[in-house]
């Protein structure tokens, strides 16, 4: 919604400012389908010539993602933290007995049913099941702990930043693409000097409509789009830093209800649950555990 705003904003402020200003919309109008098709098709051939299939098609999905945003909303990190707390009492009070089976098998799991949200999020569920499986044989050294997962975020981070970062590169790209466009307008210009004043001044303005639509479409379309993107991907990755926390804290062998808050402390400040509502979302679902059959 917001994307679909700013862009409507975008072309309504420099094409109105230019019309406003007395400018030829014809002049533009006439180039534009052999500028847009030399600047685009060169920029999606660099793109291919420059990725692997695979992130050309995560660069897909990215951009989709950039207009759709972060997917993490405050009730989520509520029934993360919340979940948590569960897995990590249960583990406490069971030990790997009663742990392993939500592990081995999330989607038949009572306990991971209850965030279906969470549950959708596939390398998180996995992220936490790993290296709670590992607890369970013994790897509970605090500092190898620490290690591991810092490593694992940041593969994992470095592969979602591939995308972004291709599609900066294009960004970035284009302002050049747009010279070349327009040195072939000129080219072309040059190769009908004899003609009146009037036509060779609109051929020449319509060889800057390259320049132009290149520097418009880097820093008004594909750009902000890349920038878009990082951010949402930054702002996904926070739930596994507030993962990490909480079961490093356990590893740690501080209560369990002070891992969690300690995990609370790291959740983006717009998003995260004030103490009260944490503490009541914790009574439940210890409730809900001391209900089940033993």
């Amino acid at each position: 919604m917001l994307n679909g705003i700013g862009l409507i904003i975008i072309l309504a402020c420099v094409f109105g400012s230019f019309i406003l200003a007395g400018g030829k919309m014809d002049i533009i109008a006439h180039a534009l389908p052999h500028e847009l098709m030399a600047i685009c098709g060169a920029a999606i051939g660099a793109f291919l010539v420059g990725n692997s299939m695979t992130i050309v098609k995560k660069a897909g999905k990215g951009l989709i993602r950039s207009f759709k945003g972060p997917r993490w909303k405050e009730s989520d990190y509520r029934d993360l933290l919340t979940m948590l707390f569960t897995l990590l009492t249960t583990f406490r009070k069971g030990g790997a007995t009663a742990v392993e089976p939500h592990l081995d098998d999330p989607e038949e799991s009572p306990l991971f049913g209850r965030y279906p949200r969470i549950l959708a999020d596939h390398h998180l569920i996995e992220f936490i099941c790993d290296y709670l499986r590992m607890m369970t044989v013994n790897f509970e050294d605090p500092h190898q702990l620490t290690e591991a997962m810092e490593n694992d975020i940041e593969r994992h981070h470095h592969e979602e930043m591939e995308p972004q970062h291709a599609l900066q590169v294009m960004a970035d790209g284009l302002p050049a693409i747009g010279i070349v466009a327009a040195v072939l307008g000129v080219i072309k210009t040059m190769g009908s000097i004899d003609q009146p004043t009037e036509i060779l001044g609109g051929m020449i303005g319509g060889a800057l409509v390259g320049t132009f639509l290149g520097v418009l479409l880097s820093y008004c379309l594909v750009g902000p789009l890349a920038t878009k993107l990082l951010e949402t991907i930054q702002a996904d990755a926070k739930p596994f830093t507030i993962a990490k926390t909480a079961i490093i804290g356990h590893a740690q062998g501080l209560p369990t209800q002070v891992a969690i808050e300690i995990a609370r402390r790291m959740t983006p400040s717009g998003f995260a649950p004030s103490f009260p509502q944490l503490e009541t979302a914790l009574e439940e679902a210890n409730s809900e555990l001391n209900a089940q059959p033993a």
